[in-house]
């Protein structure tokens, strides 16, 4: 079997179960590093354990690439071979050997709260309505710690001000969560719908929702003329993290802020804070 159509077939396999499009592009992307390494020799029943280990260490594979991502990469290959040998579309699964490296997860990319101020007032000068959706948009983002899928999928008529809270539809893992809103969130909200009572919260110039990617570039814009360096979308949501657990030093709270399914995913955020350990040495 060939490479680009065993992946056709795992892919194929991962719409069947539900998952999202951000994850199949990932085992694409992985595996076509393979396939181009690989070249014309792409015949799956071919592939050796010892020719993957040259594949992952192949300076054309890790140049560039941080620990973490070729974990990831590995992580990939080992999915995806370990179901094609399952599915029996491979004589022998070639991948069984890999394992993922030893390594400490990156720090998440933050924003200071200082740079988060200076990047929502920059946005706020903007009173065209492109300015004032993108304001109440990041804001949203910044000071609640949800993500860019999620915010940008809100209907006026998921925000309820009165109880403080919003429903968000567009979830990671196709669920419908509650979101608490804060005062300050509250007021922006409240000025910014206005007497809007129905459609997109953050809509498009030309209707609908505002894009993704359109959204991504727009706070691009935003950070540039802010001075600030480019860290993408995500890092408010890290910003808000970071920040919740340097106030609280509650884990379980950051992770119910964030609609964690595991702990695990919010540890990366408990940084221990080396002047509070100073102060408690004798």
């Amino acid at each position: 079997m060939r490479l680009a159509d065993a992946i056709d077939q795992f892919t194929l396999q991962l719409e069947a179960d539900g998952r999202s499009p951000h994850t199949i592009g990932n085992y694409r992307r992985h595996v076509a590093l393979l396939a181009c390494w690989l070249g014309p020799s792409d015949d799956l029943d071919g592939v050796t354990p010892q020719m993957l280990a040259r594949f992952l260490v192949a300076d054309t594979t890790r140049t560039g690439r941080s620990a973490s991502t070729m974990n990831a990469i590995r992580t990939s290959l080992r999915v995806v071979f370990a179901w094609l040998h399952q599915a029996g579309l491979i004589r022998s699964n070639p991948a069984r050997m890999i394992r993922r490296a030893i390594c400490s997860p990156p720090p998440p990319k933050t924003l200071t709260d200082d740079e988060i101020e200076r990047l929502l007032a920059t946005i706020a000068r903007d009173r065209t309505p492109e300015g004032k959706r993108d304001h109440a948009l990041f804001a949203l983002m910044a000071w609640t710690g949800i993500r860019l899928s999620s915010a940008i999928g809100v209907d006026v008529e998921d925000v309820d001000l009165g109880r403080a809270e919003l429903r968000l539809r567009q979830v990671k893992g196709d669920r419908t969560e509650r979101v608490l809103l804060g005062p300050k969130t509250v007021a922006l909200l409240s000025v910014y719908l206005g007497e809007r009572r129905t459609g997109p919260a953050f809509p498009a110039i030309h209707g609908g929702h505002v894009g993704r990617r359109q959204a991504a570039r727009r706070l691009e814009l935003w950070l540039e003329r802010a001075g600030l360096q480019h860290r993408g979308a995500h890092a408010l949501r890290h910003s808000f993290a970071t920040r919740l657990y340097r106030q609280t030093g509650d884990v379980l709270l950051v992770k119910t802020a964030l609609g964690h399914r595991s702990v695990e995913s919010t540890l990366v955020y408990a940084t221990p804070d080396r002047d509070q350990l100073r102060r408690r040495l004798v």
